[in-house]
């Protein structure tokens, strides 16, 4: 066995940024160029190689790497059935099936005998013959929100995030094949023989992607108060309490939700809190 592990990530593309953020997040200190191949991770036994975007499944696969991040749409694309670590909360998007503003169709059903254009022919053939719905199916490697227009195609496959795209081109959705988002991947023989260091890096990962979720509450309040904001907070445990100076006052901290914050602000201020500070929290181990 290696003595580091190697991680496998798309060297381009809508997943790279978001990649870069979560391995700095993380913690982990190396340098990434466009035109290298692997970079060294610094301060921890971790070699990143940058691949082609599609390549990354088949160089877990293949060993080359012990784990990689790729998209869920890729992956089940690919047809390989590597093991999925976790989910990355990151890349999220649809493939779904849309056609022309104008056309006779409106839910999949509707699309029995007609030609559809996708970048991902497997999943699409193998959704609709799961379906026992017939279509004719047109591969195509980019572009194929314009097969329609062209007349190559009645309707179309693609991955969708805001669906922007689709309204530019005159195209509505109709229904969705499969969700997909950044995922963590291994190959079955890292999993049997390395197992300490996957879950390391599955923590390490993880408690980047938890704290993205969450804000830390700091606040000052005259001790009378505290059963009734403590019923406020929805923290992942119960507050921390500790005594102030000032007799009859103390501070309180907790964890809650990023989604929560703004909602919970003005109740806790009329529920006689003080000195709120809103603070980003860089990881949770929970």
């Amino acid at each position: 066995m290696r003595d580091r592990l190697r991680l496998a990530i798309p060297n381009k593309g809508r997943l790279l940024e978001s990649t870069l953020a979560l391995l700095k997040d993380a913690g982990l200190v190396f340098e990434a160029h466009d035109r290298s191949l692997v970079s060294r991770v610094e301060n921890h036994p971790l070699d990143i190689l940058f691949v082609r975007t599609n390549d990354v499944v088949e160089f877990v696969a293949d060993g080359v790497a012990e784990v990689g991040i790729t998209g869920g749409d890729i992956l089940a694309e690919s047809g390989v059935p590597l093991p999925r670590l976790r989910d990355l909360g990151y890349g999220r998007c649809r493939l779904t099936a849309a056609v022309p503003t104008d056309a006779p169709y409106d839910t999949i059903a509707d699309l029995n005998g007609v030609r559809l254009a996708t970048s991902h022919p497997n999943v699409t053939r193998a959704f609709f013959a799961d379906q026992g719905i017939a279509v004719d199916v047109i591969t195509l490697s980019g572009a194929v929100e314009v097969a329609p227009r062209l007349g190559l195609a009645d309707a179309i496959v693609d991955l969708v995030s805001t669906g922007s795209t689709l309204q530019v081109n005159g195209l509505r959705a109709i229904g969705d094949i499969l969700a997909s988002e950044a995922i963590l991947v291994t190959n079955e023989a890292s999993l049997a023989q390395r197992p300490g260091e996957l879950d390391a890096i599955v923590t390490m990962f993880g408690s980047v992607i938890a704290a993205r979720d969450c804000k830390y509450l700091m606040m000052n309040a005259p001790a009378t108060k505290l059963g009734e904001l403590e019923d406020l907070l929805p923290g992942l445990e119960s507050p921390s309490v500790i005594p102030l100076a000032h007799e009859g006052m103390i501070a309180i901290h907790s964890v809650v939700g990023a989604d929560e914050v703004w909602g919970l602000l003005p109740k806790l201020k009329t529920a006689g809190a003080s000195g709120i500070l809103v603070l980003p929290i860089e990881k949770i181990l929970p």
